[in-house]
């Protein structure tokens, strides 16, 4: 009895091991700023837009979910802040950046964080 519970136990923690193993997170860092090819974000007024193209280090196996998050701004004081981060173009090789602002908003520098995660 003892060896049935013994190769159970084993089992499962083998298997956790292996699912562990495939969880396959990977995270990085984005950032933009008037140093970056394209940034208009502090310019004019009205609809802008700068795209950053992030590779993985390592293919999914499928399309994986994305997660933003931004961590400093610098924006104009003499106006609304107004901007949106999405993740689009989502593949298995990686995924683009779109970082956006509109009417008067002038951002001179916005940076943040990204995870991806495979979908179960």
């Amino acid at each position: 009895m003892r060896k049935v519970i013994f190769l159970f136990v084993l089992a499962l923690c083998l298997s956790s091991v292996s699912v562990f193993a495939q969880t396959g997170i990977q995270s990085g860092k984005f950032s933009a700023d008037a140093s970056t090819n394209g940034f208009t974000l502090e310019k004019n007024t009205g609809d802008r837009s700068i795209s950053i193209e992030i590779p993985f280090s390592k293919p999914f196996e499928t399309k994986p979910t994305i997660v933003l998050s931004v961590t400093s701004i610098d924006a104009d004081k003499g106006t609304n802040v107004r901007y949106s981060v999405e993740a689009v173009s989502v593949s298995r090789d990686g995924f683009t950046v779109k970082i956006s602002t509109w009417a008067d908003t002038k951002i001179h520098g916005i940076s943040g964080q990204w995870i991806a995660y495979p979908e179960k």
